[in-house]
């Protein structure tokens, strides 16, 4: 405690000047500022916004930044974040609380189950999820969808786990692969990666890693763990029949922004289009754009069209916002992190580390989300720490922004594995499937963690080739 002491003294009295440290203290300072970060959540269950920002400064204090440049610091990677994302969290949470009160959701679930059969419902359950969570978080699309798992369940005489296994596996793949959902678009970010290269490497990763890690390994599940269907669940929410919308018009909504996003990114690197179509896509190619033109489509068709006042969907907008608040927060700390190890030097000692040992930097990412989340257990603290680290590497901006992309899907498939006792999502299904802890270590953990393995092997497959 003395020793830790006398390095913040040191650093406080030096105000100008600053050179980076030696590499033995640079070191020293962020393990010693992670084991803080992990102590104080873990242990003292301290709310992460604050964790993580005395994490931060006890990082640049150990490693001799000036208080002057450690506060700038700080004030530069909390505004710099929060730029890059801010607008995008806000829009997709608008957007996603529209479709989930119109009844889109549920409309898209039930066609695909129409449309697979009793056969192969646990398909469509699975890419129901998939494509429900990219504009709905994860813990309301599945307390929106569990029923309809419940109800085949009963119908069929399964186990619950049969259906519910691929219903969880879609929506973990869409909350962690596929912007606009928070934890794609944080990692874009701060890696300064193109969101449409993440949203075309992400659609392909995940299918992979929604199939096996659902109608595969729920088949499995279901076999071997016999769950019936709780006797009394709550009923999911009804929708009058009269404001239901199409599934084709939900589903061209909820690819509009994925669309323009794309398009963007694609007649960027065409030649061709280069002067005539680019000038039009950068403009509502832009994320925020793309996304301020879904929400509008969306207030008109899925609200007003189907008989919502204006008030309703006003209130409903603004309700949507209320959980954004801490996700922007421990975004923004995680920039807060980033630009602490970036201006220590400690990103191109963590840089050279890795490069010393040949190690794929794709495959550093997912080992450093990996241990944050098992650690942490929140996903979002995972991605936010990894890419932080990642992020302050030297060298990142002459990366391709396919294998930044890739970058990206291992930070999501790391943050995503290993969910345990100290994940709010392991709760959440372990009381919605009324199952024990030890079934839901072996059938959600195991999950999840055959999610976040495969996506991130599929990614390190592809940046083989880039």
């Amino acid at each position: 405690m003395n020793g830790l002491m006398n390095y913040m003294n040191v650093a406080m009295a030096t105000d100008a000047g600053f050179t980076p440290s030696s590499t033995g203290r640079l070191i020293w300072a962020a393990l010693a500022g992670l084991a803080i970060l992990l102590f104080l959540i873990i242990v003292l269950k301290l709310q992460a916004v604050i964790s993580i920002l005395i994490s931060a400064i006890i990082i640049g204090l150990l490693a001799g930044m000036p208080k002057d440049m450690l506060i700038n610091s700080i004030s530069t990677g909390m505004g710099n974040t929060l730029k890059g994302i801010a607008l995008l969290i806000g829009l997709g949470s608008m957007f996603g609380a529209i479709l989930e009160v119109s009844g889109g959701a549920q409309v898209i679930a039930n066609t695909l189950l129409d449309k697979f059969g009793e056969k192969k419902a646990a398909w469509a359950l699975g890419m129901a999820g998939l494509l429900i969570a990219t504009p709905v978080f994860f813990d309301s699309g599945l307390i929106i969808l569990i029923p309809l798992a419940f109800g085949l369940a009963r119908r069929t005489k399964k186990s619950t786990l049969y259906y519910a296994i691929p219903l969880l596996a879609g929506l973990a793949v869409g909350h962690a692969f596929i912007p606009p959902t928070p934890g794609p678009v944080l990692v874009a970010s701060m890696l300064g990666v193109d969101l449409g290269y993440v949203i075309l490497c992400g659609a392909g990763v995940g299918l992979v890693a929604m199939i096996i890690g659902g109608p595969i390994f729920g088949k499995y599940c279901g076999n071997k763990y016999y769950v019936p269907a709780p006797e009394k669940v709550d009923q999911s929410k009804s929708f009058d029949e009269s404001k239901l919308p199409r599934f084709s018009t939900v589903v061209c909504l909820i690819l509009i922004p994925l669309v323009l996003i794309i398009l963007n990114s694609v007649t960027g690197v065409i030649p061709a289009f280069e002067n005539t179509l680019h000038p039009i896509f950068a403009f509502i190619g832009e994320p925020f754009v793309a996304l301020i033109i879904a929400v509008v489509f969306a207030m008109i068709v899925l609200g007003i069209r189907h008989g919502y006042s204006k008030e309703e969907l006003e209130k409903v907008m603004t309700k949507s916002l209320e959980p954004t608040g801490m996700i922007l927060l421990v975004t923004a700390c995680g920039g807060v992190l980033r630009y602490v190890l970036q201006d220590s030097g400690l990103g191109e000692v963590i840089g050279e580390a890795v490069s010393g040992r040949a190690m794929p930097l794709v495959v550093v990412a997912f080992i450093v989300a990996a241990l944050v989340r098992i650690s942490v257990g929140s996903a979002t603290v995972a991605m936010t720490t990894a890419a932080g680290i990642i992020a302050a590497m030297p060298g990142i901006a002459n990366l391709s922004p396919l294998y930044l992309a890739c970058v990206t899907m291992a930070i999501a498939g790391g943050a995503t594995v290993c969910s345990h006792f100290n994940d709010s999502g392991f709760w959440l299904v372990k009381s919605l499937l009324r199952i024990d802890e030890k079934t839901t270590l072996k059938t959600w953990t195991v999950m999840e963690t055959i999610v976040g393995g495969s996506g991130f092997l599929v990614a390190l497959i592809i940046s083989f080739f880039v």
